[in-house]
């Protein structure tokens, strides 16, 4: 029997799970299926022993320890739709514990650094106008890049300079400063209305065919302007949100403000962000102290 179509629609209407979330839960479920269906199993009769025989398969042809982790939730979040619709009792992969991820800090660039990335775009071009309202809206708000590239015209509030952000069900308003005002005006008064393909267009910001911006475009956008300012460190386009964060610690915002403009459903998720401005006080006290 095909679960992954009932599935899919669990994900997308009774969780209301990211497009990310989605495909990777979904990858993640259809090799475990794949790999039931070689040893002659199916997915309601697999017991526990099963899906930990999986996990170290996974692991034996060298998933790292994140995607193990990963795959055991869809696991686990697999059996749970299968509970619901009576195929199974109990859940297989629940009680299994994953394995120890250890968590990496975020890159994080200097303000100096953010200052010379965002020089990059030449606002004088139509796509550098555009590519610096985007950069610019990113470092100004810490919006992750999936909802960067689903804003609509109707989410940006500029006399009042802010944006409207809405995700997983919550919306956020996130102030703007004035060089990102004065980016996104630049950007919607000489650029957008000559790239857009239809009138009736929502998207905010549009790729040079006229339609919304993709995340495989945008993350071009970030490498190009990555070599053109000769940064060495590794620029994805979650590090302007994981530096937006950072900074504003650095300058006296409160955890819970930053939760909040992040978008952070937990407080632990925005903490790791206190390990990066220690970890860096630290590095500047050892270079800096005479007797450190």
């Amino acid at each position: 029997m095909d679960y992954r179509s009932g599935y899919t629609e669990y994900l997308n209407y009774e969780k209301r799970a990211t497009p990310n979330t989605l495909s990777s839960y979904l990858r993640d479920v259809t090799q475990y299926l794949r790999w039931l269906e070689e040893i002659g199993i199916a997915p309601e009769q697999a017991e526990q022993a099963d899906v930990e025989a999986y996990i170290r398969h996974l692991t034996s042809v060298g998933k790292s320890a994140a995607t193990v982790t990963r795959s055991l939730a869809s696991l686990k979040s697999f059996y749970t739709y299968l509970i619901k619709i009576g195929m199974v009792d109990l859940n297989p992969a629940k009680g299994l514990a994953p394995a120890k991820v250890e968590r990496k800090l975020p890159q994080i660039l200097t303000s100096k650094e953010v200052e010379l990335f965002l020089e990059q775009p030449d606002p004088t071009d139509a796509k550098g106008c555009r590519d610096r309202a985007m950069l610019e809206l990113l470092y100004a708000t810490g919006i992750r890049v999936s909802e960067l590239i689903g804003l609509n015209l109707e989410n940006l509030n500029l006399s009042a300079s802010f944006i409207r952000c809405a995700s997983r069900g919550k919306e956020r308003i996130i102030p703007l400063y004035p060089a990102a005002v004065r980016a996104m005006q630049a950007y919607l008064e000489h650029v957008r209305p000559q790239m857009v393909e239809h009138a009736d267009e929502k998207a905010l910001f549009v790729n040079m065919s006229g339609e919304r911006m993709s995340r495989q475009g945008f993350w071009k956008i970030i490498k190009h302007y990555q070599e053109k300012a000769g940064i060495q460190k590794e620029i994805t386009p979650h590090t302007l949100r994981h530096s937006f964060a950072a900074h504003l610690l650095e300058n006296g915002a409160d955890l819970h403000s930053i939760q909040e403009m992040l978008g952070h459903a937990d407080i632990s998720s925005t903490q790791i962000y206190t390990q990066v401005v220690n970890q860096k006080l630290k590095s500047v006290y050892n270079k800096a102290h005479p007797r450190a």
